[in-house]
Formats: structure tokens, C-alpha cells, sequence
């Protein structure tokens, strides 16, 4: 929160290195993130709000205790979902041009052979064509979280040689 980190969460810095390899324009720009966790959303949030290359966002949070959703949805520029609802995010949700981060991972039942099937926060097809961009699920911010593990990993060996 001071803006000095020593280890950045694994999700949010993965969402953060996505923004920068999309060149995803954040300084400005309105970022709302849909879930309030201590894993991703308050640090998410702490993240876009510092005076980072990859911050100096206008931040609100929403969960899902907030009435009318969608009265935030529709203002943001950026949207980071992490609530841990399938399709929470939905077409009628967001406006045009919109950048959607799609944390969320969510297992749901069906007549597959595996049971089940993986999808995320965001109604993916129902925001196509709306958003300028989406990330995957699976396949999107899950592998980021896995190298920013790998990285943190790293830095925590280096710091033991130094």
C-alpha cells in the first residue's frame, strides 16, 4: 500500500504484466474490479492506484454486496473480474471499448465426460463484439499467475545471494 512492494500478489502482477504486454492504456483511465478479495481484488486495487507505470487509475471496487452492478460496469474503461460467479459480467453490463480482465475461474457442472466445465466471470460471448478486449478462461490470467509465482521465486533467491 506505501508503494514499495517486495513481493507483488501472483494474480494482480500477472493482470498488471497483461495490461503491459496489450499495451493497455491505465493512467486515467477508470478501473473497476468486480470481487474484493485479499488475493485479488484489494490488492488489484492497490496496484492501479499507485503512481506506477502500469497505475494512476480512478479505482472502484464493487462486490457482491453492490446494488446495481452494472450503474459501475457501464463506467468503466478497464474492468478486472474476480468475483468467483460464472458469467456474473454479462453484454448489457459494459459499453463499447471496454478492456475486461477475466479472473475468475469456476467450475461448472454438466453432461460432459469430465463433469464439469471451466468458465469464468464474464459471459465471454456476450461481451464480444462490445469489448475491445478480453482475456480467456482457462488459458488467460491463470498461466500469468503461475509465472509471476515462478518470478517471485526468483527475486526471493536473488535477495538470499545479495
Amino acid at each position: 500500500l506505501e508503494g514499495n512492494p517486495q513481493f507483488i500478489p501472483c494474480t494482480p502482477n500477472g493482470v498488471i504484466e497483461i495490461l503491459k504486454h496489450y499495451d493497455i492504456h491505465v493512467s486515467g483511465r477508470h478501473a473497476v474490479i468486480v470481487g474484493r478479495s485479499n488475493i485479488v481484488g484489494k490488492p488489484m486495487f492497490a496496484l492501479l492506484a499507485q503512481k506506477f507505470k502500469k497505475g494512476n487509475a480512478t479505482v472502484t471496487i464493487c462486490h457482491t454486496g453492490t446494488p446495481n452492478i452494472t450503474k459501475f460496469t457501464k463506467q468503466a474503461d478497464i474492468i478486472i473480474a474476480a468475483a468467483g460467479i460464472p458469467h456474473l459480467i454479462n453484454g448489457d453490463m459494459i459499453s463499447e471499448g471496454v478492456d475486461i480482465i477475466d479472473v475468475g475461474i469456476n467450475r461448472v457442472d454438466d453432461d460432459s465426460e469430465k463433469g464439469y466445465h471451466l468458465t469464468g466471470d464474464v459471459d465471454y460471448d456476450s461481451v464480444l463484439g462490445i469489448a475491445n478486449s478480453i482475456t480467456p478462461v482457462p488459458g488467460g490470467v491463470g498461466p500469468m499467475t503461475i509465472t509471476m509465482l515462478l518470478a517471485n521465486t526468483i527475486q526471493s533467491a536473488k535477495n538470499l545471494l545479495s
